[in-house]
């Protein structure tokens, strides 16, 4: 087994799971109920991990995951004030303006 993949937001790990599982890439989950160990543990030891159960799917895993990521989108900057602002953003914290259409 091979770790692909680790969060502290449980759904992110979820939708990662989610997404190889339906690419038919099995995968198992670590830590699903560890959170209750935090504070006695170092919180990224709390965090679900991910795992390949193939050694094998590892580049095809990692291609799927990162091709969903870029279409998830990332940080980008105001083309009015260059402020960097957060993925989750549609319009600039700074000054309004609203995220560019690509």
């Amino acid at each position: 087994m091979k770790l692909i993949f680790t969060n502290e937001n449980r759904l992110l790990v979820e939708l990662a799971r989610s997404k190889l599982e339906l690419a038919g890439i099995p995968v198992f989950m670590k830590n699903e109920f560890a959170q209750g160990g935090s504070g006695d543990l170092a919180p990224n030891q709390t965090w679900p991990e991910l795992w390949l159960e193939r050694a094998r799917d590892f580049e095809r895993a990692q291609k799927l995951l990162a091709d969903a990521e870029d279409e998830a989108g990332g940080d980008w900057q105001c083309p009015d004030c260059g402020e960097n602002n957060g993925a989750a953003f549609d319009y600039c914290w700074n000054c309004g303006e609203p995220q560019p259409v690509h």
